[in-house]
């Protein structure tokens, strides 16, 4: 997973897309590892959520600039 949003705006729209796959599958086992107890540290599960979200937050922005620049 990316660290800084800094490096994720950084990316290219299919990179973005792997990771937010990627990031996605990181929730599902944080999920997965509460349900069974074994996560310790359930602020990261809020970590992850927020990555998703800052994710598709620059995937949308991407492709408003991409549909704009075709206009």
């Amino acid at each position: 997973m990316a660290g800084k949003k800094n490096d994720l705006a950084e990316l290219s729209m299919g990179e973005l897309i792997e990771e937010l796959a990627a990031t996605k599958q990181e929730a599902l086992n944080l999920r997965f590892r509460n349900a069974t107890g074994q996560l310790e540290n359930t602020a990261e599960m809020g970590k992850v959520r927020k990555q998703i979200a800052r994710i598709n937050t620059l995937i949308r922005s991407k492709e408003i600039a991409a549909a704009e620049a075709g206009n």
